[in-house]
């Protein structure tokens, strides 16, 4: 009898509409609730009850969108299924913004066509699309007593990390990063920004040596900072390979000389060494992947030893530091280890988009004319800001005019890439980022709006910009720490150990998808 009268007093949501519907009241609800019988033509979901924003013409969700594909074994990204609600965020920016969704040909070959950006994980809207997380395999090389682990940071992440602990955005929060960082546990803390400058050296000589003939390569040269960037030429501009700088990036460069320079100077076995790298951006993750980059292993002759072991976003990292109880906000400053901690206000200025290209152009005009590079390419204005495609032209004394370029977001760089596949690129050399914004807009940066503010970003570039001015060395080639490494063992900017260590080539990827279809479908995306 108990449970029968527990049965009756349930009030099912069938019985309780049909209970409504007897007092009349039934039409009002379906008016206000815009559950009519009628529903938008090609609508989602037909009839029945739904909220009125599914129910009547509108831009957001109209419909049921997609999703981009990503494989289960991407090593930058991962997708929540239950958290995916097909708004079609993430098809927005990849096919739109970085035009790789819908710009490649069918039947694909052996892989979904990504570049690894991770904007994806930017727009959307639920948080379903994240990175790979790496901070249990970072934290068990911690309390492995047999390893000596490492870390590097990325110079776009002392002005966002802040923001994951309530800091405003483009808080400089450098020396307390690092204070973070070694509460961790890590054996030593090195910056990026180091071999940013040992970029600049090394790309520059290139440059130069491009341009007086000494090596056949042909101009424009191209930057290769940005992984995401380079893997997006291998799939649709391989043609153009040739181009691209032979550089590493500064992280995959920082790696090889933990494992080598360093080692040997803290005689440290290089198999000991475990090398973390804190960047921006999610491409990092497949970058410290690629079979390319292993220097080191090619300098010890073990097979086994990859560059840079792990690399941890800046939102995996305030992760890890929440996890741990530090709290990055209320830590004092600390500086970053030596032999690779030094680093001047061009390698600061890697994280905006036109920082590259800057800080090239400085070290490029003191080589080429051994002379101090004038004021105005200190602030080198027509390059910096968040126009998609920016330009700009100086003098060299005994030279004649360099010509440059700068692009952001792979959408701006199909157009100068179709410039240059056509034969109408008047540049020397051309900065390529594949993030909007540069690394400062990377895909493992904190979450600021979706889609990604602007406002955020140009708060961020300023206080890259502001460090830049303060610093006092301001171009590559015064970092003394860095001159220290030519001279104990690099020997010179593209010695022959300089470019096993710091030097790669690239691959063709257009093979992955039907490069026909792709043609005959698309024209302008191929």
């Amino acid at each position: 009898m108990e449970d029968q009268l527990k049965l009756e007093k349930r009030v099912t949501r069938r019985s309780f509409l049909k209970m409504m519907g007897g007092l009349g009241l039934a039409g009002l609800t379906a008016g206000l609730a815009g559950c009519g019988a009628t529903t938008v033509a090609g609508q989602a979901g037909g009839d029945g009850w739904l909220p009125q924003q599914y129910q009547v013409p509108g831009t957001w969700p109209a419909q049921v969108r997609g999703r981009v594909p990503i494989e289960a074994d991407n090593p930058s990204i991962v997708r929540d299924d239950e958290k995916c609600v097909l708004c079609g965020q993430c098809l927005e920016v990849c096919k739109n913004t970085q035009t790789v969704f819908g710009h490649y040909g069918f039947p694909l070959v052996d892989e979904i066509v990504c570049i690894n950006c991770g904007q994806c994980a930017l727009w959307c809207p639920t948080g379903a699309i994240t990175e790979r997380d790496n901070t249990e395999r970072v934290l068990q090389a911690l309390k492995d007593p047999e390893k000596h682990v490492v870390v590097q940071t990325a110079p776009a992440t002392r002005v966002s990390l802040g923001e994951e602990f309530g800091l405003a955005p483009g808080t400089w929060v450098m020396g307390r990063q690092v204070a973070a960082l070694k509460r961790l546990g890590f054996d030593a803390v090195f910056d990026t920004n180091f071999t940013a400058d040992l970029t600049i050296m090394e790309e520059a000589t290139e440059l130069i040596k491009r341009i007086k003939g000494d090596i056949k390569k042909p101009l424009p040269q191209f930057t290769s900072c940005s992984p995401g960037w380079v893997k997006f030429c291998e799939y649709f501009y391989p043609d153009l390979l040739s181009h691209m700088s032979s550089c590493k990036s500064p992280q995959q460069m920082l790696g090889a000389l933990v494992k080598t320079y360093y080692a040997k100077a803290k005689n440290i076995k290089a198999d000991k060494i475990f090398s973390v790298a804190v960047m921006p951006c999610t491409a990092k993750k497949f970058e410290a992947g690629r079979p390319e980059m292993n220097g080191s292993g090619h300098y010890w002759h073990n097979k086994s030893l990859r560059d840079v072991d792990a690399v941890l976003t800046t939102r995996e990292l305030a992760r890890l530091l929440k996890k741990q109880g530090i709290n990055l906000a209320a830590l004092p400053e600390e500086n970053y280890d030596m032999l690779l901690g030094k680093s001047t206000g061009g390698a600061i200025i890697f994280g905006a988009t036109g920082g590259v290209m800057e800080a090239a152009v400085r070290t490029a005009y003191y080589f080429i004319t051994q002379q101090e590079p004038p004021a105005n390419l200190l602030s080198l204005n027509p390059v910096r800001g968040l126009d998609g495609v920016k330009e700009a032209a100086l003098e060299v004394p005994g030279v004649g005019t360099l010509k440059v370029a700068v692009c952001h977001g792979m959408g701006n760089g199909r157009q100068v890439l179709e410039a240059v596949r056509k034969g109408n690129a008047p540049w020397h050399f051309i900065e390529f980022m594949s993030c909007p914004g540069g690394c400062i807009g990377g895909g493992g940066q904190p979450r600021s709006a979706v889609p990604p503010s602007d406002e955020v970003r140009l708060q961020r570039i300023k206080s890259l910009y502001q460090a830049d001015a303060r610093m006092q060395w301001r171009e590559s080639h015064e970092n003394a720490e860095l001159l220290a490494l030519y001279r104990d063992f690099l020997q010179h900017p593209m010695s022959e150990l300089a470019e096993e260590l710091l030097h790669t080539s690239y691959v063709d990827r257009g093979r992955s998808y039907n490069r026909l279809t792709a043609a005959a479908e698309m024209p302008d995306a191929v």
